[in-house]
């Protein structure tokens, strides 16, 4: 990474000011000053509000205008709904063709996940796409059979092999990240390594995590691969004895946690605090990232076309407008996550992927879930 940079890796949210934020959370209204004229929705329907995307160009990349008409009727496993995002999403698509619609039923990736294996393997699938919040998910599914090949029309879109096989493609980037309070830290007090958390004084008693959430179980499966149980058991023995303060989650929980002074940092995916400092924007609140370890991984939403769809080009199609340059504009500006496509940037002061320090790791390896749990449960961070 250039020293240019730098100040991206670290820390941004300071550098925005209040105002660039605020309001960043919430939605065009419908048929909005950027809209269509013909009543389908436009840029400004999918593009999130703020002062921050106010001079944002046209995204790139291919636009739904440029892709075959959606026709006929889709059935959705929507693994997280990122807030009713997902969800919004799925509307906006529904009111751009008359003759389409997708309906979705929403739970955890993992739960959804194992349904689609046991209905696959008993011919009884439910669903014709597989929309996932993480690759871990969509890996466990294609590895057990129930997902079909993807074209390279669907696949090619997505600017790093890293977020794309043969049978899943990414939708939405997130990083891990350590939001901090900026009454409590400096930004020269946080560190770029996930092992000082565990060593340095400064931290005992002020750190905030939420270990019963899938994105923190996600991160301890990552170290898992990176360095091997042992080690990675060795790091959580050491967090425990920081006595972090425990969450139920990375959203509405560790990162409010940190805004109101509970704790002084903690460990979660980039966006969450983003969204609480949309809403506060004059919390004092800041972002860091640490670099080349298991709390940098970048992870993925994703989505595949399952096996038993009745109509898989369909299914594929609308992977394919999740890929647009639309639907891309509406997953950076709404939810602050990284774009997968060329030509869509990220919001304001985030840094591009290119330029975080993320391991080298296979996401599929993500989906080896159940040894963490048990691991967490061995060392007592989980009952």
């Amino acid at each position: 990474m250039s020293e240019e940079s730098g100040f991206r890796r670290r820390t941004f949210l300071a550098a925005t000011g209040a105002a660039t934020l605020s309001g960043l959370a919430g939605c065009s209204g419908m048929l909005g000053s950027n809209s269509s004229t013909d009543d389908r929705p436009g840029i400004g329907d999918f593009r999130g509000s703020g002062a921050i995307v106010q001079d944002r160009p046209a995204p790139g990349g291919e636009s739904i205008e440029d892709l075959p008409d959606l026709e006929g009727e889709l059935s959705i496993y929507l693994g997280g709904g990122e807030g009713g995002r997902y969800v919004t999403l799925i509307d906006l698509l529904n009111e751009y063709y008359d003759d389409f619609s997708a309906t979705q039923q929403t739970q955890s990736s993992s739960q959804l996940a194992n349904n689609i294996v046991t209905e696959y393997e008993n011919d009884t699938m439910q669903a014709d796409v597989f929309w996932s919040i993480d690759a871990g998910s969509l890996a466990y599914v294609a590895s057990n059979g129930a997902t079909r090949t993807l074209s390279s029309g669907t696949r090619d879109p997505v600017l790093s092999e890293q977020f794309t096989t043969e049978h899943w493609v990414g939708l939405a980037g997130r990083s891990r990240a350590v939001p901090y309070n900026t009454n409590q830290f400096s930004e020269s007090d946080i560190p770029d390594s996930v092992d000082a958390f565990t060593t340095a004084d400064r931290f005992q008693g002020t750190l905030g995590w939420a270990p019963t959430y899938g994105a923190f179980r996600g991160f301890v499966t990552a170290m898992r691969q990176l360095r091997g149980d042992e080690a990675t058991r060795e790091w959580l023995t050491s967090m425990r004895d920081q006595t972090p303060t425990r969450y139920r989650s990375e959203y509405q929980a560790v990162s409010e946690g940190i805004t109101n002074g509970e704790v002084g940092a903690g460990l979660t995916n980039h966006y969450y605090p983003m969204l609480v400092f949309a809403d506060r924007p004059d919390a004092p609140l800041d972002l860091a990232f640490t670099q080349n370890d298991a709390s940098s991984l970048v992870n993925t939403a994703g989505a595949s076309v399952l096996k038993g769809a009745d109509d898989p080009e369909l299914a594929e199609l609308y992977i394919r407008h999740l890929l647009s340059a639309e639907a891309q504009e509406f997953l950076a500006t709404r939810g602050f996550a990284f774009p997968m496509i060329d030509g869509v940037d990220p919001v304001g002061p985030l840094p591009s992927i290119a330029e975080l320090s993320p391991p080298e790791i296979d996401l599929q390896s993500l989906s080896d879930v159940q040894p963490t749990v048990k691991l967490l449960k061995d060392v007592g961070i989980l009952s």
